[in-house]
């Protein structure tokens, strides 16, 4: 029997990108729901992408053993995956069509509080096509519940 909570939360989502030299920073702050199904934590929200018309659904899927999926539906299908100092493959289905990808996560670090359920999640990594470096991405997320 899966044990499945929602909770409503408040979600700050900072993305600092390095590529080619260049630095950019990204920060949104959107409402989302947590949901918890047995000890897999769900952060769910939506985003609004440059030159994407409507809402993207993200999905940050946080698993027991610290390993993390970043997953992206609707017109932009990503799926990025964190694991601490390991290489991980995937896909990313663009308008233009598919591009494999992959990640080298180089910190992770999960803090999670239950009362009232927050936390803060940090990766650094760098993304590849192939073996050409993207960049260099610093994710950070906290999330907490909102206050009613």
């Amino acid at each position: 029997m899966s044990q499945r909570e929602k909770t409503p939360i408040n979600i700050l989502v900072k993305t600092e990108v390095t590529q080619e030299q260049e630095f950019k920073e990204f920060l949104v702050e959107v409402k989302g729901n947590m949901v918890v199904i047995n000890d897999v934590i769900y952060l769910r929200y939506e985003e609004l992408l440059e030159g994407i018309d409507k809402p993207v659904p993200v999905t940050i899927k946080i698993l027991p053993d610290g390993t993390v999926t970043l997953i992206r539906s609707g017109d932009v299908k990503m799926k990025l995956n964190f694991s601490y100092e390991e290489k991980r493959e995937t896909t990313y289905a663009t308008p233009y069509g598919m591009m494999s990808i992959s990640t080298m996560t180089n910190h992770l670090h999960i803090s999670l509080k239950d009362n009232p359920q927050s936390g803060d999640l940090t990766i650094d990594y760098d993304l590849f096509a192939g073996e050409e470096k993207l960049g260099t991405y610093h994710l950070m997320i906290n999330f907490s519940g909102e206050n009613r």
